[in-house]
């Protein structure tokens, strides 16, 4: 597509640099300070490399060396690049939750990118949290962005078997709390089931996010399939590196880019990937940062009607992401949905989505599976709406026994996950299959940060008798690669006064998923009774940045972003001539 190209003095950099005066004159000392000649960096577009790397956060631990790939693709296309430190937000050991930090790493992203001399960035992530992260700050900040996606780990093994990391972690687990597998064993599985870097290589919420990030036009095309060992991905670096060079030349901007129709895209095909619970509440916060009014209720409709074609563990039953990718990878998946979506966005590429799908073929039908023979009927996701969850709740059918679809069982409800934890360990619990488990006061504010607690383990004394599913129902999340039958992100949550708070033990609840029904039987004379009665807990912060969290976090329905970092709140100074 052919565009007016920019000049060397429109470069927003050249503010920094240009003008003969005593500020610029500073700029340029500090960059020769920096071991630059002024041909490094004049006249030349300045490329933030946005790295996520840190040495806790095994999912990045190749970036160190490929920013370097991204830098000589930068330079090889005539741009400087400078690698920028951007906050990590490893899933792995942030405590309470790496979701409470979502934010923080939205706004640094947005500030870095606004306070420095940057005319594109290229966004290192891939971990949970760091995709919708770094993309929502880079969308308010407003200069062209291309997202470089961590890639998937390789398939995980033990004793013959590939292990799905996460997924096969919560099976294996229930069978040692069984007392059917041995220390040997458990050792054995620790080892073999995250073997390189890169992300969990199941169809979980990196997984998801990153391609949700292709589908939105914001990656070189099938670049989220690619795993992160494989060499592809090192030359995809380069690539990454070499078109954001011309994305700034052709002032590529994401306001052309990501549109009502390009998340609507992504949603189709997060439905279709069996994509994680978590893609609701970061897509809908991603495109509210661009001004797109996603809800709930669209993503259901999408659901109703978008099968699910990606066989990849946990929705799918056979595959991991390194089959995914052997297999045609997304371009390969979007093909198969091309009459379903609006090909004619603009991407990355300076193509439209059509374009770059053209030549996509899927070579093995199994993983990737025709429209007429889908791994489940529906989308991955289902909404659902009741006298619990008047704002909405998710639920992964998909993921789950059938027969928990219609579903009425007596709630034995925790208000703590301590309380929750201690109760499921005990063998001398009264609880049956039918008991719905409840863990609430779990949310954005009563978690703290909305943790991924909403997988709630099975009972021991159920464990042991060969149960391995049941009806749960949290204000939580859980992780993009658990599975079983759990209803999660009840809005409004149980820590504000949402209708949760005010279920106890022994009421009966009712799930209806054809119907999208979530509900307890209780008279509202009985309901109107407790909610007069109840109280708000204890703040869970008062000073920093949880404090700050508590106070502006939106509710899961809404995407858990800031209230003051919506695109109509208030008004943007722009970028005044304050040096």
């Amino acid at each position: 597509m052919s565009r007016a190209r920019k000049t060397a003095n429109d470069l927003r950099s050249a503010r920094w640099f240009a003008p003969d005066d005593l500020r610029s004159f500073g700029h340029r000392s500090r960059m020769m300070q920096l071991g630059y000649s002024e041909e490094d960096f004049r006249n030349k577009p300045i490329i933030g490399v946005l790295n996520t790397w840190s040495e806790l956060n095994s999912c990045h631990s190749h970036f160190r060396e490929r920013v370097q790939d991204v830098k000589r693709g930068v330079a090889q296309a005539g741009g400087f690049g400078v690698e920028m430190p951007a906050l990590s937000v490893d899933e792995s050991f942030t405590k309470p939750t790496s979701m409470l930090y979502r934010n923080l790493l939205a706004i640094e992203t947005e500030e870095m990118i606004r306070s420095h001399p940057l005319d594109g960035v290229v966004l290192m992530g891939g971990c949970d949290k760091t995709t919708p992260g770094l993309v929502m700050g880079a969308l308010s900040a407003g200069v062209p962005m291309i997202y470089l996606p961590a890639g998937p780990m390789l398939r995980g093994n033990f004793a013959g078997k590939f292990l799905g990391s996460g997924s096969d972690a919560w099976k294996y687990w229930d069978e040692r709390r069984a007392g059917n597998i041995s220390d040997e064993e458990w050792l054995g599985i620790q080892g073999g089931i995250a073997r390189s870097a890169g992300t969990c290589m199941t169809m979980g919420t990196a997984s998801t996010m990153t391609a949700i990030a292709d589908a939105m036009g914001l990656t070189l095309p099938g670049a989220s399939s690619i795993p992160a060992v494989d060499s592809n991905h090192q030359r995809m670096g380069a690539d990454c590196g070499r078109r954001i060079v011309e994305m700034v030349w052709e002032e590529l901007t994401p306001d052309k880019i990501v549109t009502q129709a390009t998340c609507r895209n992504a949603a189709v095909v997060a439905m279709a990937t069996g994509c994680s619970t978590n893609a609701v509440v970061h897509l809908i916060a991603m495109a509210r940062r661009a001004g797109v009014d996603l809800t709930l209720d669209e993503f259901d409709a999408l659901g109703r009607v978008t099968p699910l074609i990606a066989n990849v563990r946990p929705a799918g039953k056979d595959y991991l992401m390194e089959d995914f990718y052997y297999a045609g990878g997304l371009r390969a998946l979007m093909k198969q949905l091309a009459d379903r979506l609006d090909l004619s966005v603009m991407t990355v590429t300076g193509r439209t989505m059509g374009e770059n799908i053209e030549s996509a073929k899927v070579y093995n039908d199994d993983v990737i599976r025709p429209l007429s023979n889908p791994v489940y009927h529906e989308g991955s996701l289902a909404v659902l709406r009741g006298n619990l969850c008047p704002d909405g709740a998710v639920i992964k059918p998909a993921a789950c026994d059938p027969r928990f679809y219609l579903h009425e069982g007596p709630a034995l409800v925790f208000d703590s996950y301590p309380e929750m934890k201690a109760a499921i360990d005990d063998e001398n619990l009264d609880v049956t299959p039918d008991h719905v488990l409840v863990l609430r006061n779990a949310g954005p504010q009563g978690g703290p940060g909305f943790p991924e607690w909403g997988m709630l383990p099975i009972p021991k004394a159920l464990i042991k008798k060969g149960y391995r599913d049941m009806l749960r129902i949290s204000d939580a999340r859980m992780s993009g690669t658990s599975y079983g039958a759990c209803v999660l992100h009840v809005a409004p949550e149980s820590y504000v006064g949402g209708p949760l708070a005010l279920l106890r033990t022994g009421d009966l609840v009712r799930l209806d998923l054809p119907n999208r029904r979530l509900d307890m039987l209780v008279a509202e004379d009985e309901l109107a009774r407790r909610r007069a009665l109840w109280t708000a807990p204890p703040a869970r912060y008062e000073r920093g940045y949880g404090y700050m969290f508590a106070r502006h976090v939106t509710q899961a329905d809404q995407g858990c972003d800031f209230d003051f970092l919506k695109t109509d709140f208030g008004r943007t100074a722009g970028e005044p001539d304050i040096f």
